[in-house]
């Protein structure tokens, strides 16, 4: 397998590592000058005519799929129904994800309660949940100890997690990468039972417990309406599928986009644009790229950005590639298979790597 060339995982930084005065202060208005830039040139404003054909377009979609499984009945087709189902719910969670950021309304409870119907009432996943959990990944990507994205789980992302394991579970973790992809089968039904646990829990607040009301009537109504129309096995059939559709391919669009990049010690300090530029990488593609991944193939731009509607993010790309490149940044893009093969080969090495020396390129960056 080609070896990345990318980086290797910050396991040997010194996070107190003396730095010249100044540093840190140079490097502080780098974000606030770019910020400016692109404020000034528009690109921070609403796309309310791009969100609202999206929106109905999902909606349209969504509704022939469910016209569709009407009439198909009591047929083995219709597992095309749940491939299609799957791929739709996939992009209801592109546009929660996209409201959750505050992307399409100006005012953030039209915001708020947009990615709340989104996710609950057509996805049924709590959107409360899982923007607790992102935002902490956005304030620190790949940062050990607070990113929750790389907190230790069925997969290790970091030696210190390969280090704890024995027998099976070492052995597993030495081939985690050829697993990774086949796992992401069961991510969908991860995130429900995930969205359950946060809002079922004794202190749930009152918007969390509507919220429950809302993901639990979804998923009763889905469930019911699978037993009503066809036969237990064909429904659990449906279901499944569906299930490990929208898992592969949410999970796909998400995993090119850290895994694999430097890791940051817990107490280092990092100024915003290179905590955002040097632990995100964005995937090459044209509009099927587009599609397909969300916009999240923009990563950089939606990591420096995240209000920042989808579709301007293609636009500001050169300006902050060329930002970068002028103050010494390393910007990171590669196609979207030789994403995988990175994610793949890092994950399956991930603990024997680490014990490889290497020159750590952010304390070199504070030692200038």
């Amino acid at each position: 397998m080609h070896r990345r060339t990318e980086p290797p995982p910050l396991t040997q930084l010194v996070a107190d590592e003396p730095r010249p005065q100044g540093a840190q202060e140079r490097h502080a208005s780098l974000y606030s000058d770019l910020l400016n830039t692109v404020r000034e040139l528009g690109l921070l404003k609403r796309r309310h005519g791009y969100y609202w054909t999206r929106i109905g377009l999902v909606l349209a979609a969504l509704g022939g799929v469910i016209t569709g499984f009407i009439l198909l009945g009591d047929s083995w087709f219709q597992l095309l129904m749940a491939g299609a189902l799957a791929l739709v719910l996939v992009q209801v969670a592109f546009l929660s994800h996209d409201s959750a950021h505050r992307q399409i309304f100006h005012s953030a409870a039209w915001n708020d309660w947009t990615a709340r119907l989104l996710a609950g009432g057509l996805a049924g996943m709590s959107i409360t949940w899982w923007r607790n959990k992102h935002s902490k990944h956005h304030n620190a990507p790949n940062q050990l100890g607070k990113d929750p994205d790389i907190d230790i789980g069925v997969v290790a992302f970091t030696p210190d997690h390969v280090a704890r394991r024995t027998g099976l579970a070492k052995w597993l973790g030495d081939r985690q990468g050829w697993l990774f992809f086949p796992l992401l089968t069961l991510e969908g039904l991860s995130l429900h039972v995930a969205s359950l646990q946060h809002l079922l829990r004794r202190s749930a607040t009152k918007v969390e417990r509507i919220e429950a009301a809302i993901v639990l009537s979804r998923l009763g109504l889905y469930v019911a309406a699978l037993l009503i129309l066809l036969p237990i096995g064909k429904a659990s059939a449906f279901l499944g599928l569906q299930l490990a559709v929208f898992g592969v391919f949410l999970g796909a669009s998400f995993a090119p986009n850290h895994k694999g990049m430097p890791l940051v010690p817990k107490t280092m300090k990092l100024d915003f644009l290179r905590r955002q530029v040097l632990m995100s990488r964005n995937i090459r593609g044209g509009v099927l790229t587009d599609f397909a991944m969300g916009g999240l193939n923009y990563q950089i731009e939606h990591h420096l950005f995240p209000s920042m509607p989808r579709p301007t993010l293609k636009q500001v790309q050169p300006i902050v590639r060329e930002y970068c490149e002028l103050h010494g940044v390393k910007y990171t893009e590669v196609g979207l298979f030789e994403s995988y093969e990175i994610v793949v080969d890092y994950l399956n090495n991930v603990g024997l790597r680490a014990r490889d020396p290497f020159q750590c390129p952010l304390a070199t960056l504070y030692r200038n």
